[in-house]
């Protein structure tokens, strides 16, 4: 059994994805004892960087993929060696229009953009309807992205911070839909815009939840700028470097630890039952971290009552090219198409026909998708072999398709969705993107997908939903015992640092930087 090096820890922290390991690394670097237990035999979670075709050299972000709301103040802080890259261009969208192939590309330079707007709708009015509705997310953005790694604004706070009325019904009273029908005319760029607030989010734009309208938020202030960007190395080099923070600051971090319960009052310390390939054991914590999804939280604690239903809505699909494939647009090369997002069935009546399909039980017809290409922008990713001989990666993120689609059969639903959606991306290229996939070393093609049943599976997701749970508003409200920093639960000492915190989700590190605010009373 294994040999811990206390007794009594000041922090045991459930999970080693990358929140609970910046959580660690904060609190070890206070001089706090503190003791990570993950279930895998690795740590990182969803960030994290494989091999996944087999005699490839090709170290791909498997499951998350790209970083926007990872604060630079939490790379400062932990003393991070880790960097991200900029992409040149923001996305590319193709389109067959009056039979003839175009698209809508967004970035290369303001004359570009405009150029490309004009040359798809035939004047100017989108472009400027564009600048004005992203110049207010803009500026919205750089007001409340530094509000996440502070103690909790009230929502009164957050309205007044932000200063702008029309922003604040666009995007926090009013479905979503309603603003990208009053800015814009154009099907393609309004499903464009539409896109941010559907990733990992499983709705219609004129959702009354609003659950939509929290997806496009957290899309958007990133970095106070909404800039979505490649982490170098994949995503696994961030995980990496927290690891070794972590450890460097005194942190112990125990892989192959699955976390069976927590016994706790919320006075006493907390013991923490974990099951090894050798047995089971007991370690105590004054706090208890937990960086897993607030279902399994009750889980671990014994809670009886029901946890609420929690659905994932998402295709991953990595793949391995020999070469990137030609565009039946021949004005657009494909390294700059790819380098962005390259969306694909994502016009604004293909998204809702998508959505009303998948809402009654049944997989979209078009699938919608949007799909980069990393080793474009950081090709250390590739083996020099590779990078020599022109190899490219695509990952493909699919939108649309709920846990529930997949559950009387979970295989064949992803073939036939696979399938489907990689037809649609062929539509708009001038050869068949299985014609540039690569091999591995047994001779089959470098591809591979993941429903969110896989997710489930894999990485314990509940549903396979992304982000724990749907995304909540970056202010105080009904929370219960979320507290000042957002992270508490019923338990004085037992805090939640993983995604489903308030204001959770995506590759960010801040529920671990804010549960490690809570704890050392800040």
């Amino acid at each position: 059994m294994t040999s811990f090096g206390h007794d009594v820890y000041d922090d045991v922290i459930v999970g080693g994805g990358h929140n609970g390991l910046v959580a660690a690394a904060y609190l070890a670097r206070a001089g706090r004892s503190v003791l990570v237990l993950e279930r895998l035999g690795n740590t990182g979670g969803a960030a994290i960087s494989t091999r996944p075709f087999a005699g490839v050299d090709a170290r791909l972000s498997r499951y998350s993929y790209l970083v926007s709301l990872l604060p630079g103040k939490i790379v400062r802080d932990l003393g991070l060696e880790f960097a991200v890259r900029k992409r040149t261009v923001s996305s590319y969208t193709p389109v067959e229009r009056d039979g003839r192939a175009g698209g809508l590309l967004v970035g290369g330079g303001e004359s570009r953009t405009r150029e490309s707007f004009a040359r798809l709708t035939g004047s100017e009015r989108e472009y400027e309807s564009w600048r004005a509705f992203y110049g207010r997310t803009g500026r919205l953005a750089e007001k409340v992205f530094p509000t996440l790694t502070e103690p909790l604004p009230t929502r009164a706070e957050l309205r007044a911070r932000i200063d702008d009325e029309t922003a604040w019904r666009m995007l926090f009273e009013e479905p979503l839909g309603r603003a990208v029908e009053e800015h814009f005319a154009d099907d393609l760029v309004r499903g464009v815009v539409l896109t941010d607030a559907l990733i990992g989010t499983f709705a219609d734009a004129h959702d009354a939840s609003l659950v939509q309208n929290r997806c496009f938020l957290y899309h958007v202030i990133g970095g106070g700028t909404g800039d979505w960007d490649v982490p170098v190395g994949g995503m696994g080099a961030l995980t990496d470097a927290l690891a070794i923070a972590a450890r460097a600051a005194g942190a112990e971090i125990a892989t192959g630890h699955e976390v069976l319960r927590i016994e706790a009052d919320g006075r006493a310390p907390a013991e923490v039952t974990f099951r090894t390939a050798t047995g089971e054991g007991r370690v105590v914590g004054r706090t208890v971290l937990v960086n897993a999804s607030p279902r399994t939280l009750g889980e671990l604690l014994g809670e009886t009552e029901p946890a609420a239903p929690v659905e994932g809505a998402q295709l991953k699909v990595n793949m391995l090219l020999r070469r990137l494939p030609r565009l039946r647009d021949a004005s657009v090369d494909p390294r700059e198409a790819f380098g962005g997002t390259f969306h694909v069935a994502e016009g604004y009546a293909e998204l809702a026909r998508a959505y009303a399909e998948a809402a009654t039980g049944e997989l979209p017809s078009v699938p919608p998708s949007e799909v980069y290409c990393h080793s474009l922008t950081d090709p250390t990713i590739l083996g020099p072999e590779l990078v020599a001989q022109g190899y490219q990666t695509l990952t493909l993120f699919g939108l649309h398709t709920p846990a529930r689609l997949f559950e009387k059969d979970n295989r064949g639903a992803r073939e036939v969705l696979l399938t489907g959606t990689l037809a649609q991306l062929d539509a708009h290229l001038a050869e068949p993107i299985t014609d540039c996939l690569a091999f591995d070393a047994d001779g089959r093609p470098c591809i591979e997908a993941k429903t969110p049943l896989d997710l489930e599976r894999e990485l314990r997701l509940p549903g396979g939903h992304i982000f724990h749970r749907d995304l909540s508003w970056p202010y105080a409200q009904d929370q219960g015992a979320a507290g000042r920093w957002g992270v508490g639960t019923p338990y004085a000492n037992v805090l939640l640092c993983g995604a489903g915190a308030v204001r959770g989700g995506g590759v960010s590190g801040v529920p671990g930087h804010n549960a490690a605010m809570a704890v050392l009373g800040h």
